[in-house]
């Protein structure tokens, strides 16, 4: 349980922007996307990139997990985006638009060759009807692969559907996308959620997320942070609840017992396990404050 990471609130910053690299140093948030693809103009692009690694290498961010989204496959920046971003070392390289495993073996060899540290992480992005499909076959291709970012709004854009409150034309993707990062053993994050004024309908979004099994949710914004920091950490109840838990069955089975109740509830070892989860991911939390 040790190698709990929190990625409760993951935050996407233009690394063009140096002003909003400069406040992300104090942002409540568990980790950082430095964006060099859609937030970056085409002009900017070169500029973004040398900004973005800078920020890695200075070592001035703290705890918060430090990543870098590089531009596409088979985009004109791709190359350099990504031999750039691995050698300076961040915690992760987010690549947008994956959709088989044969690109994610091929964008791992890269980063193998490129020199990435091996704590550099590969995150992909969930983008595509094919990679929901495909999503344990992607998770498994390499284990320099440890996150899945979904990316909602393309999504609803490739469906066809529209973007209407509860999500309900993205539940069954949302679930599928959860289905294979479990079976593929990565994290997942839910998409982002646009409307940076509607705070109910936010923290409405992350609690779906939550309930789904999502590890946490993208930001655009970081008054978003708060909310989705809160959501998506055990509260106080369930940290009292999973310790309880963990003492009714080890009282049950030093008295020979394979099961335990406690406040009427059957407790058994797969509710220990979720319990250990929880504390774990509480402790995690607990260490980065």
């Amino acid at each position: 349980m040790s190698s709990v990471r929190p990625r409760r609130s993951v935050l996407y910053l233009p690394a063009s922007n140096e002003r909003a690299l400069e406040k992300a140093k104090t942002l409540p948030v568990d980790a950082l996307i430095l964006d060099l693809e859609d937030a970056v103009a085409l002009d900017a692009k070169r500029a973004a990139r040398e900004l973005a690694c800078a920020a890695v290498v200075s070592g001035a961010y703290g705890t918060r997990e430090l990543t870098i989204r590089v531009n596409g496959l088979g985009s004109p920046w791709h190359e350099d985006d990504l031999a750039a971003a691995c050698a300076a070392g961040p915690d992760g390289i987010v690549v947008p638009k994956v959709g088989t495993a044969q690109e994610v073996r091929s964008l791992a060899a890269a980063m193998d060759a490129a020199g990435a540290p091996e704590r550099t992480a590969l995150w992909v992005m969930i983008e595509t009807p094919r990679a929901i499909l495909d999503c344990a076959e992607i998770g498994s291709a390499s284990p320099r692969l440890t996150v899945f970012v979904l990316g909602t709004n393309d999504m609803v854009k490739e469906l066809g559907t529209l973007p209407v409150p509860g999500r309900a034309p993205l539940l069954t993707a949302l679930s599928l996308a959860v289905l294979g990062a479990r079976a593929a053993r990565v994290a997942v994050l839910d998409g982002v959620y646009n409307d940076v004024r509607d705070a109910t309908g936010f923290e409405e979004e992350c609690r779906q997320g939550r309930e789904l099994g999502f590890d946490g949710k993208t930001l655009i914004h970081p008054g978003q942070a708060e909310a989705a920091n809160r959501i998506f950490a055990p509260s106080d109840e369930d940290v009292e609840t999973a310790r309880q838990t963990i003492t009714a069955f080890e009282a049950a089975r030093a008295e020979g017992r394979s099961v335990a109740t406690l406040d009427g509830r059957l407790v058994e070892s797969l509710h220990v396990d979720i319990a250990e989860r929880t504390l774990a991911l509480a402790d995690a939390i607990a260490a980065r404050q």
